[in-house]
């Protein structure tokens, strides 16, 4: 490799670094949400900087690597007329430990802070200051909800593949899910929410949040669990404190 074009590699390994160490200080206000939308839930708030962040990286380790593979297809074509042979380089060390110390880096910078936010998702606050308690548990081929801090004690609305369940979840106001399962591997997923997490027989998981904002929103199981895999879906209406109370209530009632 001639000096220039080492020059040339090197500042590029350079500008990528410096693009991937910079992501971390960057604002996500004015960032498009890439497919979700921002202020939803707690966990919205610690992934979608990681989406975005994600996303541009790969953006512009993209692009930089079209640029060294172009560079050289338009600007280092043989001459017409030239039948000499270019100079056969063996190897070159700077460049290769370059080219091996760079992705390092990257894949370094965005395991720390998936690590990071990963805790943070899953980090539990202590059993007192937790605001309501659901029990999540699937079954083929439906999802039950028990609402622990219900006047029934364990108020239990149980879905059908007909009829999908609706879990009603209080905006603004921490709760905490105990997730399992009842028969084989499943997978709660709020898309919307940016949460996944499986629930397994003979196992309970842990996943605490705050919905922030009021709406319907589509939930499902995203593994593959069997042959009525389909029918694993339900509805999270995020509503008032109040209505969430009244509705509560109302499972009394019933």
């Amino acid at each position: 490799m001639h000096l220039k074009a080492f020059k040339r590699a090197g500042i590029t390994a350079l500008i990528a670094t410096s693009a991937v160490l910079l992501l971390s200080s960057c604002s996500s206000k004015d960032v498009s949400g890439l497919g979700y939308e921002k202020g939803l839930s707690s966990v919205n708030d610690t992934s979608l900087p990681l989406w975005q962040g994600a996303w541009i990286t790969a953006l512009i380790v993209g692009a930089l690597t079209a640029v060294l593979i172009l560079w050289p297809v338009f600007f280092n074509r043989r001459k017409k007329g030239d039948t000499s042979f270019p100079k056969q380089t063996r190897y070159n060390i700077p460049a290769e430990v370059i080219y091996t110390v760079v992705p390092f880096i990257i894949v370094a910078v965005l395991f720390y802070f998936t690590a990071k936010d990963e805790s943070a998702i899953t980090k539990l606050s202590p059993t007192a200051t937790v605001a309501h308690t659901i029990d999540v548990k699937g079954i083929q081929w439906s999802w039950q909800f028990t609402y622990k801090d219900s006047p029934l004690a364990n108020a239990t609305v149980t879905g059908t593949p007909e009829n999908p369940p609706t879990l009603y979840l209080p905006a603004g106001e921490s709760v905490r899910f105990n997730l399992t399962s009842n028969d084989v591997v499943h997978s709660f997923q709020l898309h919307a929410f940016m949460i996944q997490m499986q629930t397994l027989p003979g196992v309970e998981n842990h996943l605490e949040f705050i919905p922030k904002k009021i709406g319907t929103y589509p939930g499902f199981c995203n593994i593959l669990c069997g042959r009525g895999h389909t029918y694993m879906r339900f509805t999270v209406k995020v509503v008032s404190p109040a209505d969430y109370q009244t509705y509560i209530s109302s499972l009394k009632a019933a």
